[in-house]
This record gives C-alpha cells, sequence and structure tokens, in this order.
C-alpha cells in the first residue's frame, strides 16, 4: 500500500490497484466462464422454481 503524508501530518494510505487487461471484442470465452454462465442460469432459474412453488 501507498502512504503519503498530507498536510497537518496526516497519513493518506492508496491500494494498490491490479493492472487492467484489454480484451478484444473478438476473443473467445474460455470454457470455465461458459460453465460459470450456464450454471449461473440454471441458479435463476431454480429460485424461480422454488419461490413459484412457494406461493
Amino acid at each position: 500500500m501507498q502512504v503519503t503524508e498530507e498536510d497537518g501530518g496526516r497519513l493518506n494510505a492508496f491500494a494498490k490497484e491490479p493492472r487492467m487487461e484489454v480484451i478484444e471484442a473478438g476473443e473467445a470465452r474460455g470454457a470455465n466462464s461458459k460453465v460459470l454462465l450456464i450454471g449461473g442460469a440454471l441458479l435463476v432459474v431454480l429460485m424461480m422454481a422454488v419461490t413459484v412453488g412457494i406461493s
């Protein structure tokens, strides 16, 4: 963490941010992201089914 000293002797800490990664528009998604996307969609459908079943 980077710490700087302000006027009056106060310390100000800045978090170290990760490097930015530029993703091109035509890049294919990896298999892990597809599995995560499908799993998330199934979870939403399951939660909706439970909500309908309860009501």
